[in-house]
C-alpha cells in the first residue's frame, strides 16, 4: 500500500508526473492497470488548483520584487504558446489540441503545463479538465507500454 501512495506523490510533481511515476510503479511490483489508475488521479489532482490560481499567482508574482523575473518569463512563454497554439488549432480545435500536447509523454508536456496553458487561454474548467485528462489517460498507457517494454527487452 505505500508503494501506491509513494508513486500517487511523485505523479503530482511537476516535470516528473505520471511520466515518470508509471515506470517507477513498474519497477516496485505494481500491475499496470493499477499503476495507471493510481498516477493519472495524483496527475490529475493538482489540475483545478492549477488552472484557478497558477495564473494569478504568476501575474501577482512578475510584480514582485525577487520572483518577478521568473514569474514574468513564465506569464510571457505561457502566452505566447497558448497564442501559438490557437494560431495552429484554431478556437474549435484547442481541446484536440491540449488533449494531444498533454498526451506526448516527455517532461514539460503535462498536465501541470497543460492546466495552465489552458488558463492563460480561458478554455474553461470542464474543457480543460476533460482534455487534460484523456491526455494524462493517453500518456499513462504509452508510458506503462514502454516501461514494460523496457523490463522485457532488458530481462527483468
Amino acid at each position: 500500500m505505500l508503494n501506491y501512495f509513494i508513486v500517487f506523490l511523485i505523479s503530482m510533481v511537476p516535470l516528473i508526473e505520471l511520466r515518470g511515476a508509471i515506470p517507477i510503479a513498474i519497477g516496485m511490483g505494481i500491475e499496470p492497470i493499477p499503476a495507471i489508475i493510481t498516477c493519472v488521479i495524483g496527475n490529475m489532482l493538482p489540475v483545478p488548483i492549477i488552472y484557478f490560481f497558477a495564473r494569478k499567482f504568476l501575474l501577482w508574482g512578475a510584480q514582485q520584487r525577487f520572483i518577478g523575473k521568473i514569474c514574468k518569463f513564465f506569464v510571457v512563454k505561457g502566452e505566447r504558446a497558448g497564442q501559438k497554439l490557437v494560431a495552429k488549432a484554431g478556437r474549435g480545435g484547442l481541446f484536440i489540441a491540449l488533449m494531444l500536447f498533454v498526451a506526448i509523454p516527455i517532461p514539460g508536456t503535462g498536465a501541470w503545463t497543460g492546466s495552465l496553458g489552458a488558463s492563460f487561454l480561458n478554455m474553461g474548467i470542464k474543457s480543460t479538465a476533460l482534455s487534460v485528462s484523456m491526455g494524462v489517460i493517453i500518456a499513462g498507457i504509452l508510458m506503462a507500454v514502454v516501461s514494460l517494454l523496457g523490463l522485457h527487452i532488458f530481462g527483468l
